[in-house]
């Protein structure tokens, strides 16, 4: 987040209290944002935003008492100020587009990983700088190429993976060099997940392949050149 700037208040709506905690802890985890609160129906979420400023909804479809999407519709039509992302098992194609239709900034489908979901919150981050910088006066059609760009930002890391490779292995390969600080070997990062030093190696390839790492030779002493990895995904 830029610096100056208020973390981005969200509120999620889920049926499940286990899954929305989880999805409360995804959010924690993301610099910049913070949880607001967690319900677990559309007449939860309504009380609660009618006394309580957020500025991102993570919306499940399947609610209790009423479906997301009329409840996406209420919120359009009460004039709440907040975006909302889809948060949902939902994935055919009409509920989609009604989504989109009604306002959503984006729609993640269950299950996904922490990686997916951070690159939705991190596009939102971006679309919030980029507006917090547009001019008062208006904005020009590079202001709103960055606006509608942003609001659309690529995922960090490969949505479609080669067939025998696990998201959750990508995932944890992935979350193991992004936060580590420093370049690190195939060896290293098989230690820190768990993983054989092949298998490292291999997610760790299909990382760079995708322009999330970046990788480096390392010459010296008496033994062979080792290869190192390092992050070269967007950060916040």
């Amino acid at each position: 987040m830029t610096a100056g700037m208020e973390p981005v208040e969200v509120l999620v709506v889920d049926d499940d209290p286990a899954v929305a905690r989880i999805n409360a802890a995804y959010v924690t985890k993301v610099p910049g944002f913070r949880v607001a609160g967690t319900v677990h129906s559309g007449a939860d979420a309504l009380a609660f935003l009618r006394d309580h400023a957020v500025d991102l909804v993570l919306l499940d479809h399947y609610l209790p008492d009423l479906p997301g999407l009329a409840l996406l519709k209420r919120l359009h039509t009460l004039g709440v100020d907040a975006e909302v992302i889809m948060v949902t098992a939902a994935r055919d194609t009409a509920t989609v587009r009604a989504a989109q239709r009604h306002g959503a900034l984006q729609y993640v489908v269950k299950p996904f990983t922490f990686a997916h979901l951070r690159s939705k919150l991190d596009g939102y981050a971006a679309l919030r700088r980029t507006l917090a910088a547009a001019p008062e006066a208006g904005a020009t059609q590079e202001t709103v190429d960055r606006i509608f760009g942003a609001a659309t930002a690529p995922a960090t890391q490969p949505e479609s993976l080669p067939k025998g490779h696990s998201v959750l292995t990508a995932d944890l390969v992935r979350e193991v060099v992004h936060t580590a600080g420093t370049s690190l070997s195939a060896q290293q990062v098989a230690v820190r997940t768990g993983l054989s030093r092949q298998t490292a190696q291999r997610y760790l390839k299909l990382l760079e392949h995708a322009g999330l790492v970046r990788r480096r030779l390392r010459h010296g002493g008496t033994g062979r050149p080792v290869h190192l990895y390092r992050w070269n995904g967007p950060d916040e």
